[in-house]
């Protein structure tokens, strides 16, 4: 029972792969390797888009029916479509999950519809998609985010609709600055004409850089100025735009040295028309006193700094600062201030030096500051004499004064000693007039008494 089952669902599945969808025609077509499905629907009584599609279908045309929208998922099975014209019907809306499981496509072709919008978000579940075409329909915005889903477009046709303005981000998409793209940038052919464009910078840009030689950007046709005042109907390129200006750029100073550690706000200004945008770069390290101390990779530079503020006080007037907190010495060396528009690109240089202790000025400084500190011992001998080794000026005078007085008081002595000479002279003389032998001896006793006693002293 279950066998036959599975073969009856076998069965089915090759059925659905291997039949045509009603009001369709199916038929292989040879690409040089093997047979390839193609699947053509012009049956104005479809109204919608088939779901019974072969799987191994390659080439889906989808053409002058009564088809008024796409739903989510509408080709979910078709992983194998490489091409899926859906021209000339009544399709008015697109649903942003239409083409989810495409992962093969290569061409989308949506001319003479009635679209006013399209999910160009939609175009991520097609990464290998290189041909775009919406020639014929209502749109009459193309908006900014458009550019982060068209990077593979090397095909966009966007003629005959009702387009007024281009977005600066599909221009610098299409015209990549030097070095913001890794090898030669892509070629794209661009069709953009029959639109009432409003003849504006970006689009004199767009005109002349297409013109230009070894331009990546190929136009179909030439453009047509239709609502500039004055103009209308005139060739673009002969438009005179003269509000178009070129950036100037002012930084605020073109060189600042700050220590290590400090906090520094770079700021420059710009001028032009259209309103510049800028960017700060850093080019290069510093390579002057601190290269040992400076551990940044000079081979990722340049370097694109993102953290930074801008305004815009008025129109054609930009103004931009980049703040750098407690400075390294990485931190060091050249950073550009870069201002562009549809009219040009200016830059200009400031230098940012960082200056703190290095090892040299360390060691310097230790030997100027050496003989201030015995300078200040020295000093201090002076103030604490005890706590020196050698004696100072104030101990020497101590001991001269001590002398001084020894030998005052020795002198002293000596007198006293010369008077005490003088009266036992005179006792002695007196006592041989009376001649009284006790009186002499007691004389002479007391005699050698002081005289020993005058001797001890004088030693001490």
């Amino acid at each position: 029972m279950y066998l036959l089952v599975l073969i009856h669902i076998l069965q089915s599945s090759l059925f659905v792969v291997n039949s045509c969808p009603a009001l369709c025609a199916c038929t292989y077509g040879n690409s040089g390797i093997a047979e390839l499905r193609l699947v053509q629907c012009s049956n104005p009584g479809i109204s919608a888009v088939p779901i019974n599609v072969p799987a191994d279908t390659v080439k889906l045309r989808l053409e002058k029916t009564l088809i008024t929208k796409v739903s989510r998922a509408a080709f979910y099975n078709l992983s194998e479509l490489r091409f899926l014209w859906l021209t000339y019907n009544s399709i008015t809306s697109i649903h942003p999950s239409s083409f989810v499981n495409l992962k093969a496509i290569r061409e989308l072709r949506l001319d003479g519809n009635l679209l006013t919008s399209f999910p160009w978000e939609g175009l991520r579940d097609m990464p290998l998609l290189q041909t775009l075409s919406l020639h014929n329909n209502r749109l009459s915005n193309l908006p900014v985010h458009a550019s982060l889903f068209l990077p593979n477009i090397t095909y966009l046709d966007l003629s005959s609709n009702r387009l007024t303005i281009l977005p600066g981000e599909l221009l610098d998409l299409w015209f990549p600055l030097p070095g913001q793209q890794g090898g030669q940038a892509q070629r794209r052919i661009l069709g953009l004409h029959d639109n009432p464009w409003l003849c504006d910078c970006q689009i004199s840009m767009l005109m002349s850089l297409s013109t230009s030689l070894g331009s990546p950007v190929v136009l179909v046709d030439k453009l047509m100025c239709s609502r500039s005042l004055g103009k209308s109907g005139m060739l673009l390129t002969q438009a005179e735009l003269s509000r178009c200006m070129r950036p100037s750029v002012q930084p605020a100073a073109t060189r600042v040295i700050s220590p290590l550690g400090s906090n520094v706000i770079l700021r420059c200004d710009a001028t032009g028309y259209p309103t510049p945008t800028l960017t700060w770069i850093k080019t290069s390290a510093y390579t002057d006193c601190c290269q040992e101390d400076n551990v940044e990779n000079s081979e990722d530079l340049p370097r694109i700094l993102e953290s930074f503020l801008q305004e815009s006080p008025r129109v054609g007037v930009r103004w931009s600062v980049i703040s750098l907190n407690g400075l390294s010495y990485k931190d060091a060396g050249e950073y550009r201030c870069q201002a562009r528009n549809m009219a040009g690109i200016s830059e200009a240089p400031i230098k940012l030096k960082v200056m703190g202790v290095t090892r040299l000025s360390l060691s310097k400084k230790k030997s100027q500051k050496t003989p201030s500190r015995s300078l200040s011992k020295h000093k201090k001998t002076y103030q604490t004499p005890a706590t020196t080794i050698t004696p100072s000026v104030k101990e020497n005078h101590i001991n001269t004064t001590l002398f001084n007085n020894k030998a005052q008081k020795a002198h002293s002595l000596k007198m006293f000693k010369v008077d005490k000479d003088i009266k036992r002279h005179k006792m002695i003389a007196t006592s041989a007039k009376k001649n009284t032998p006790s009186a002499i001896k007691s004389v002479t006793e007391s005699y050698d008494k002081s005289s020993n006693t005058l001797l001890s002293e004088t030693l001490v």
